[in-house]
């Protein structure tokens, strides 16, 4: 006969509860940045909703906007210094590339 040590085992509710928990904990925070218009955005937007782009990089990417005129295309953003292909693929989903206004 076996002995009770006194643990409880988990209940199915319970353990799906855990792994769902789990799961939320695991989602990279990039998933919840939001689209951004790098035509438009100031250093502040873009260092706080592209995974990878600290203040810096961030500045980096309005000065050459500011020189070079609007970016075309995502992949312009391979031009600013400190920007290569991992950030931008990681940020892609989220790149949003507005036509430059007239008079800019």
């Amino acid at each position: 006969m076996r002995k009770h040590d006194g643990r409880r085992s988990a209940s199915p509710a319970h353990l799906r509860d855990l792994v769902r928990a789990l799961i939320i904990t695991l989602i990279p925070a990039a998933t919840w940045a939001g689209p951004v218009d790098i035509n438009s955005a100031d250093a502040t937007t873009l260092a706080r909703e592209l995974d990878g782009v600290g203040m810096s990089r961030a500045q980096a990417i309005v000065e050459y906007r500011e020189k070079n005129g609007a970016f075309r295309s995502a992949d312009d953003l391979m031009k600013v210094q400190g920007i290569g292909p991992k950030v931008l693929e990681a940020n892609r989903p989220n790149i949003r590339v507005a036509p430059a206004k007239s008079g800019e």
